[in-house]
Parts: C-alpha cells; sequence; structure tokens
C-alpha cells in the first residue's frame, strides 16, 4: 500500500475545528448523551485518522459534523467551525449548499448508501447538477470521467448500471468518485475498507490517497484498523465511550501512547513476529450510554485504575506547535510508561 509522504501541516490554516461538542439523542426512554466535549481540528490537505472501539462515537462526530441526525430527537452543544463558519447553527439550506460540495463523505455500507433503483451515473449526475449548473450531457461527461478517475474499466458503460450488478469493491469505487466528483475541501472517510477483503481494501485505501493527495482534499479518516492509520495519517485521536482521551501525531502516538486504551488498541493488532498464543485484547465492554462511569470512563476496564481515576478526566495538552501537539485525558498520564508498538 503507498506510504504516506513525509508532509508537514505547520503553519496551515485549520479548515476544520471542533470545540466541545456535544451530541443528546433522544429514543424510547428520553435523552441520552452519546458525545461529551468532543474537540478536534483538520488542517488543509491533512489525513487526521479517529480511531476506537465501535460504539466510541467516531461515526457520530461524522453524522454531527454534516448535520445527519433527525433534528427532533438530537441535540447539539458546542461549536463546529468549517472555513470559520460554525456549522452547528447553519440553517438546512445552507448545509444543502456545503453537503457534498466542500464536505463529503463515504459511508460503511456502500450497498445501503447508494440508491438502489437509480443508476450510478445517474446519482454521480445529481450530485454535480446540485452544485453546478450542468447540462445533463455535461453532468454525463463529468460523471463517466470521475468513475474513469477511481480506476472503474469501461466506466461509459458502468455508469449506466445498478448498484445491485456490481461488486463490494466497484460499489466503495463509485462512492469515491462521487464524493470526490466536486472536489470537496474535506472527505469524511467512515470505515470505508470494512466489508473489503484485505486486497481490495489496499487498492482502496492507494486510491483514496493518491486522489486526496491530486485535488489537494483533507480527509478525517475513522476507523478501528491502526494498521491503516500508521501508514496513512499525519495525525490521529482516539475515542472512548464518546469522548477524545488522546491525540497527536501518528508516529509519535503508535511508538508511546500517552492513554492506556490507545496502548490496549495497538497492542491488539495482529504482529506476525509475535509469539504464538493468544491475542492480546482489552478486557470488558464499552459501557453503556446510560450507565456511564464516574470519572475516567475507561476506569473500569484499565489495568491502571487508581484512586485518581474516580476523578473527572480532563484533556491536557503538550507541546507548544501544532505539530507536535499532544493531547491526554488521564489522570495518572504523566506516571506512566506505556509501551507502544515497535518500542
Amino acid at each position: 500500500m503507498q506510504q504516506l509522504a513525509e508532509t508537514t501541516m505547520a503553519g496551515q490554516d485549520t479548515l476544520l475545528d471542533i470545540q466541545n461538542l456535544t451530541l443528546s439523542l433522544r429514543d424510547q426512554s428520553g435523552w441520552v448523551e452519546v458525545l461529551n466535549n468532543v474537540s478536534l481540528s483538520v488542517k488543509p490537505k491533512e489525513i487526521l485518522g479517529v480511531v476506537g472501539e465501535s460504539g466510541c462515537g467516531k461515526s457520530m462526530t461524522a453524522l454531527s459534523i454534516l448535520r445527519l441526525l433527525p433534528p427532533r430527537d438530537s441535540r447539539l452543544g458546542g461549536k463546529i467551525l468549517f472555513g470559520g463558519q460554525n456549522l452547528a447553527s447553519c440553517s438546512e439550506s445552507q448545509m444543502n449548499r456545503i453537503r457534498g460540495r466542500h464536505i463529503s463523505m463515504i459511508f460503511q455500507e456502500p450497498m445501503s448508501a447508494l440508491d438502489p433503483v437509480f443508476t450510478v451515473g445517474y446519482q454521480i449526475e445529481e450530485t454535480l447538477k446540485r452544485h453546478f449548473r450542468l447540462s445533463r450531457r455535461e453532468a454525463s461527461e463529468r460523471a463517466i470521467a470521475a468513475l474513469n478517475s477511481v480506476g472503474i474499466a469501461s466506466p461509459r458503460h458502468v455508469a449506466t448500471l445498478y448498484p445491485m450488478n456490481l461488486s463490494g469493491g466497484m460499489r466503495q469505487r463509485v462512492m469515491i468518485a462521487m464524493a470526490l466528483v466536486c472536489e470537496p475541501r474535506l472527505l469524511i472517510a467512515d470505515e470505508p475498507t470494512t466489508a473489503l477483503d484485505v486486497t481490495i481494501q489496499a487498492q482502496i485505501m492507494d486510491l483514496l490517497l493518491g486522489l486526496a493527495d491530486r485535488t489537494g482534499t483533507a480527509i478525517m479518516f475513522i476507523t478501528h484498523n491502526l494498521g491503516l492509520v500508521a501508514q496513512s495519517c499525519h495525525r490521529m485521536v482516539t475515542m472512548y465511550a464518546g469522548q477524545v482521551v488522546e491525540g497527536g501525531p501518528v508516529r509519535d502516538v503508535i511508538a508511546g501512547p500517552r492513554h492506556p486504551y490507545t496502548a490496549g488498541l495497538l497492542h491488539s493488532i495482529p504482529d506476525s513476529n509475535r509469539a504464538r498464543g493468544t491475542l492480546p485484547s482489552i478486557a470488558g465492554r464499552v459501557p453503556s450510554l446510560r450507565h456511564m462511569p464516574k470519572g475516567c470512563r475507561f476506569g473500569p476496564r484499565c489495568s491502571y485504575s487508581m484512586q485518581p481515576c474516580e476523578l473527572p478526566q480532563s484533556i491536557e495538552n503538550e507541546g507548544i506547535e501544532d505539530i507536535d501537539r499532544r493531547e491526554v485525558r488521564c489522570n495518572r498520564w504523566q506516571e506512566l510508561v506505556l509501551r507502544g508498538v515497535g518500542a
């Protein structure tokens, strides 16, 4: 797979700046908090990895950015600044001008994200016509060019097919073409390779990174695969139980994690050099949204948990410049020595 080129993000303006984002959702039992004071940022042309187990809030953060949650059953707090504009307070008409044009998203399941009753070419054309004044012929030619750009053979023929006629890998290529056809400034990729086999995963990641590099699109890459993050991203944040618990440059975090949860995720990665035996895993489960632990939310699963962990945990910063800044939500981080990968 294509390795990430050495790139510095220092001195660049922030493209996306999420500040103390909170999200509550309503179900039959009432309101429940899903995100708690989430703060993260993405710079132009940067690739940010967002990692964590299922249920940690990664996808909910993405849906909040694009305001895709039902308004009556969701409450947003904090700020979602994109190019200086607060998306959290935008009207639906304003968001419609932003979605697809300036911020695009690749969803986990391409089969459910694509409309089964329309051809893939028509769906890409509609994305273009929503944001640009194009004739049907112009939109069709640009849709075919987009399919060609993602390595689809016979793009003119594929444009006439329906999603059910395509393999999983082909559908994901179509989703990438649709997401990038308007050349957005930010692409949110939510587990874009989860349902694919390893060979197709590598092809899709190479394609995604290559296109982003050529177009200058920044990527917020949501995944549970830390191996892909290590190969593909500039910076990463770890989420747990609706909170950001660690963040920093990818190489620094992987070599020397500051939070026990990040360390646990790293050592759960299969390693061909490790002696045969049981693969290490993190004991327990992500807590229920309605029954969050007091103090550190990871405390009940943490082998380093002590009395300080029963107190509220806040994010602490280390480092002066954005390029080397580390963040950690752990009251004991300064006294813990956690082993990273390769350490």
